[in-house]
């Protein structure tokens, strides 16, 4: 269709977005399936965390190999998430949820049975590849069957999946532990992936435009170096405070900074070939929204990984009860969602990420408040703070990176929008990690107990992350709002793809 001419449909068969204000015919329940499927997916995450213990008695492995369980996930989901723009723009939606879904169930089977660690961690990148494939295909799916006046309170409904199944995998798995072994982890998700793989298969209609593209290989292979290299060597500076990483994280790290480089120059080379279509950076709403979401989830991953270890080491807690600490944060979060995004179609980004990033440096900065006799209630509160103020923060930022983007990049900027977070988290692991190492080896040292030097870590892990958060207020001042009324120009004048298969229903 030229750009002149008015497009009268989208590639759903329904009213353009510009002019409706309502879902397509089914979508609701297409979204609905996708939310499900992705919110269990995503648990898996981090739902294997207070597992370790456990598996490393089973398998006779020490603390460090035991790590590879999440470390292996989280480099699959690096690797993966860049070629998904690629594969949403090749294969109809349909086809890839079956794929999506697939890979997750086989994966799920295999960590299930698993007889040894090395088939546990096979079946670990199995279902990553699943899930890295997942998040995309959500966000792909909104944004081309929601109209732009209702995307906020449908992206509150997605950052259920993207921060509250992370936050409450710890609390599921500390449940299971303390009833059944781990294996049931997986063997109670099988069932309802099973379920999700048929619906979907039964459901699911193209919506978007699809193109026959080569796969350029080099971008595959620059891709999985650079992403796969970030994560890595984030992951690896924490162990190398304690003098136990596998090599310097700094070879990961430079490896994959280069391969960056490389890759970044190739996609604009290949332009409308890119792989992973870098030129969605362009866009200067979602550049900075992108940069505040990837300080959102350092905070939140941080935070994640630093308060379980507060819990157990310092006050005591077994692995159920740091769970249900944790848990009325991730819940509120998921309210929050809900009116969040409701709010952002009425008043826009900038309105709710102001007040949202200073709640999450108050809470931060809280956090650095706690000792080695802080109660329950203290943590749970300045916990839920945080939370409240990410749900200020995630559902608005991500509407607004990729409601400002044109039509044809809408799969291209949900890659990169899930690629960074995975890099993001990692960062944010890295960085309070590293410091609390760090502080906590210099204090043993100096002849302080465990719990003491473990208190005086974990204090400094929160000022550093108190820091950022302060980062990250001085740049909410500078994030566009889009009134709910009003289309973002790359989008309006993007021609609207032709409808290439069946509408949704």
């Amino acid at each position: 269709m030229p750009a002149t001419e008015k497009p009268q449909t989208t590639p759903a068969g329904a009213a353009s977005p510009t002019a409706a204000s309502s879902l397509p015919p089914g979508a609701s329940r297409v979204i609905s399936l996708l939310v499900v499927a992705a919110f269990v997916v995503i648990l898996n995450e981090t739902v294997m965390s207070v597992a370790l213990p456990n598996l490393m008695t089973e398998f006779a492995i020490g603390a460090s190999t035991a790590q590879w369980i999440t470390t292996a996930f989280m480099l699959t989901m690096a690797v993966v998430i860049p070629i998904t723009g690629y594969l949403l723009t090749r294969l109809p939606l349909r086809t890839v949820f079956i794929i999506a879904m697939s890979s997750f169930l086989l994966g799920t089977l295999l960590a299930a049975v698993a007889p040894t660690f090395f088939a546990l961690v096979l079946g670990r990148v199995v279902q990553a590849i699943g899930t890295a494939i997942m998040m995309p295909l959500l966000m792909t799916t909104v944004l081309n069957v929601v109209p732009s006046n209702r995307r906020g309170r449908t992206m509150g409904v997605i950052t259920i999946v993207i921060a509250v199944a992370p936050a409450i995998g710890p609390t599921l798995g500390g449940i299971i532990l303390d009833a059944l072994n781990w294996r049931w982890m997986f063997w109670i998700m099988l069932p309802i992936a099973a379920i999700a793989l048929v619906l979907g298969a039964t459901m699911i209609r193209n919506v978007t435009e699809t193109r026959r593209l080569p796969l350029d290989v080099l971008s595959v292979v620059l891709a999985a170096l650079g992403f796969a290299g970030l994560v890595f060597g984030l992951s690896s500076i924490g162990s190398a405070a304690e003098g136990s990483a596998l090599i310097s994280p700094w070879i990961p790290l430079t490896v994959g900074a280069l391969s960056l480089a490389a890759f970044t120059w190739r996609q604009l080379g290949l332009r409308d070939h890119a792989l992973l279509d870098v030129r969605a950076f362009g866009t200067s709403t979602f550049t900075i929204a992108l940069l505040m979401m990837c300080i959102g989830m350092m905070g939140m991953f941080g935070t994640l990984i630093t308060l379980p270890i507060y819990l157990q080491t310092v006050l005591g807690l077994d692995a159920m009860h740091t769970g249900l600490t944790l848990l009325p944060g991730g819940l509120l979060m998921g309210v929050m969602g809900l009116f969040v995004g409701r709010l952002f179609d009425r008043i826009g980004a900038r309105p709710l990420v102001i007040p949202g990033t200073a709640i999450v440096a108050t809470a931060l900065w809280g956090m650095t408040t706690l000792t080695a006799d802080s109660g329950q209630g203290t943590v749970i509160a300045w916990h839920m703070m945080l939370n409240a103020g990410l749900s200020f923060m995630f559902s608005p930022l991500m509407t607004a990176a990729l409601g400002s983007l044109p039509r044809r990049l809408y799969s291209h900027g949900s890659a990169i929008l899930s690629t960074l977070q995975q890099v993001a988290g990692a960062a944010g692991t890295a960085v309070f990690i590293t410091v609390m190492t760090t502080f906590t080896l210099s204090g043993t040292a100096e002849g302080a107990e465990v719990v003491e030097a473990t208190m005086t870590g974990i204090h400094n892990a929160m000022v550093w992350g108190a820091v950022i958060a302060l980062v990250a207020f001085a740049g909410s001042f500078f994030v566009k709002s889009v009134p709910a009324d009003e289309e973002p120009d790359a989008v309006a004048h993007s021609p609207a793809p032709a409808p290439e298969s069946t509408p949704v229903h």
